[in-house]
């Protein structure tokens, strides 16, 4: 006969009580994500008089597990899709929230290392600044150098990305200290990694300031970089954007957190997601050349494309972010020729389909304005997302392991199939 300890609940008593470790068990995590739950509001916890360890109550604690196998089987949500619980950014009604504070008036009194913060901590500290060591940008500017010349922006990012995390020995602490000072350290060291066009800043001066001497050979202007900071917390997440869902998807396997940047770096380089920017740019200065949106119009039409930079599946209005970014844009004089054939393009288009403006076109009147190239938009998205990649795979490293995992519908031969024959 097995006697039970005082402190193990009766298996079938109303009301009954789990210890830290059952309740780990039952929900297929760590002791301390268990603790992540409750710090989230996703669990709550007593301490039984006179004892010091936390309490849980089974009900609780079984709904939660019960939701969590949905999730992982893709019942939620309509159609079978796979739905999240987040707390980072919601989307409604035409505007976008960080942990329920518009993105837009963030934008406006903020700095994106601020931001970056408020997405991780739910603190918001002003003056906040991230520097790298000198190491870690050192082995990451050799690892670009070495790279040929044409290699794009993304790429050149992927690799500081691996030579950032082949420097750091403790990579694989998913605690989440450890993984904000990774975050720190990461994004100024991509930054810093990029070849400077221009004089370079030093690592003490603010991200922006750094992020503009890589992507033009134009003097710093202080409104201009301030369109450029703005930018950057704009873009910093979106919700679960492709790029983001594969960030989730690697840290649900435990993958350290610059592997789950590097995993968001791959999707985004896709010319349906953070390569969009470089399309309407191209097509901005066909317009200007031209000074006419209906030739260049008619040629992307011709040859079976979407007109690049407008239109968004998720805004029905103009996309919040392009009406941020084109209003600052309106108070600086170099701007206005590419805004007057932005709008041109919108007025064009509209004739058929009216579409409003989307992030990307905005991107492409910041990016064409300051001399910059066509894939500097591509640069702005990527170093942007990284702040909003942590924020998930943080969130995501106190769920269950492995729940991002959907079932495959098979829909070839049913077996026993012969073995091929050899051609």
């Amino acid at each position: 006969m097995t006697l039970m300890r005082d402190h193990e609940p009766a298996p079938n008593r109303p009301g009954r009580r789990l210890t830290t470790k059952e309740t780990a068990e039952l929900l297929g995590v760590k002791p301390e994500t268990v603790y992540a739950y409750v710090s989230r509001g996703l669990l709550s916890s007593k301490r039984e008089p006179g004892g010091r360890a936390s309490t849980f109550e089974a009900r609780e604690v079984e709904d939660l597990a019960r939701r969590n196998r949905r999730e992982s089987a893709g019942i939620p949500g309509s159609g079978g899709d796979l739905s999240v619980r987040t707390r980072i950014t919601l989307i409604e009604a035409d505007r976008y929230y960080y942990r329920g504070v518009d993105a837009t008036e963030l934008a406006a009194r903020h700095s994106y290392e601020e931001v970056a913060e408020w997405l991780w901590t739910g603190r918001l500290v002003p003056g906040t600044a991230f520097t790298a060591p000198e190491a870690t940008v050192r082995a990451a500017r050799w690892a670009v150098e070495a790279l040929p010349e044409h290699t794009s922006p993304i790429d050149r990012l992927r690799v500081a990305t691996i030579a950032a995390a082949a420097e750091d020995p403790l990579r694989f602490d998913l605690s989440e200290e450890a993984v904000l000072n990774t975050a720190r350290v990461l994004i100024p060291t991509l930054v810093d990694a990029l070849p400077p066009i221009a004089h370079d800043p030093g690592g003490d001066a603010p991200l922006a300031h750094r992020l503009w001497s890589r992507l033009t050979a134009r003097p710093a202007d202080e409104d201009a970089v301030r369109v450029l900071d703005a930018a950057l917390v704009l873009l910093a997440d979106h919700d679960l954007a492709a790029s983001t869902l594969a960030v989730r998807v690697a840290a649900s396997a435990r993958a350290h957190a610059y592997a789950t940047v590097s995993a968001g770096l791959g999707v985004l380089e896709g010319p349906l997601h953070g390569a969009s920017s470089g399309l309407a740019h191209r097509m901005l200065l066909d317009v200007l050349e031209l000074g006419n949106a209906g030739p260049v119009i008619a040629d992307e039409l011709r040859a079976g494309r979407r007109v690049p930079g407008l239109g968004h599946r998720i805004y029905t209005g103009e996309d919040p972010r392009a009406q941020v970014l084109f209003g600052l844009l309106e108070r600086l004089p170099r701007a206005e020729p590419a805004l007057l054939a932005a709008r041109d393009i919108v007025a064009t288009t509209a004739r058929h389909t009216p579409l409003h403006a989307n992030v990307d076109l905005a991107l492409a009147v910041f990016t064409s304005s300051f001399g910059m190239p066509a894939t500097a938009g591509e640069t702005i998205f990527a170093v942007a997302r990284i702040a909003g990649w942590i924020a998930h795979a943080l969130e995501e490293y106190g769920e269950r392991p492995l729940r991002m995992r959907p079932v495959g519908h098979y829909v070839g031969p049913r077996p026993p199939q012969p073995l091929p024959q050899a051609d």
